[in-house]
């Protein structure tokens, strides 16, 4: 009988490790080179803490304030006392607008005369085609229920503007668009002819 050791000579623990039996049986290992250390959480945060010093512009800080308004309108005194005379007349001048836009702005009370300016805009439509993304797009911005710009109306005037949805012709937000018109001219107009800002306009400051 053959000597087992013969025929399996890798069974021989007594041979030498210089044959080559023997580097077949023990594989080779490999190092691999040092991988670069990641960063920890800690250098993770550090980064983030530089991002958050960044300095933002908030619009709140530039609104509000006595002479912001005059600086952003740049009108005469003259302009300015005619703003006065109606609350119309105030509307119907882009400059007046737009002042009147910051200071409601300043009160948090925008969504009135954009709810406005979005009706005045929608009734210029060219085409019946255009009518319905257009109301349907101010319907759920100004009137729903939990709208995100949720307007001040009665629920007569939301009720007959919901069932006009369907098929809306340019005359669905008249009787809101006047409601929220009414609402500016008694109560917000008022406030802004006595504002700082205003006066100091009329002063041309």
């Amino acid at each position: 009988m053959e000597n087992p050791l013969l025929l399996f000579p890798q069974l021989n623990i007594s041979a030498s490790k210089d044959k080559p039996y023997y580097k077949v049986m023990k594989p080779a290992i490999k190092e691999e080179p040092n991988k670069a250390s990641k960063p920890g959480a800690k250098q993770k945060r550090n980064r983030l803490s530089l991002l958050l010093q960044k300095p933002e512009f908030h619009e709140s800080d530039h609104l509000g304030k006595p002479g912001n308004l005059t600086k952003a309108a740049s009108v005469s005194p003259e302009e300015a006392v005619k703003w006065g005379e109606s609350f119309d007349k105030l509307l119907s001048e882009k400059a007046g607008l737009d002042a009147f836009t910051k200071f409601l702005k300043t009160e948090f009370s925008e969504e009135n005369i954009e709810f406005w300016i979005a009706c005045e805009d929608y009734k210029k439509s060219k085409s019946a085609h255009e009518l319905l993304p257009k109301a349907k797009t101010i319907f759920e911005t100004f009137i729903q229920k939990d709208a995100p710009k949720e307007v001040n109306l009665d629920f007569h005037t939301k009720e007959v503007t919901s069932q006009s949805m369907g098929q809306p012709l340019r005359s669905t937000f008249d009787a809101a668009q006047s409601t929220v018109y009414r609402l500016m001219e008694q109560d917000s107009y008022p406030r802004f002819l006595r504002s700082a800002a205003y006066l100091g306009l009329l002063q041309g400051r």
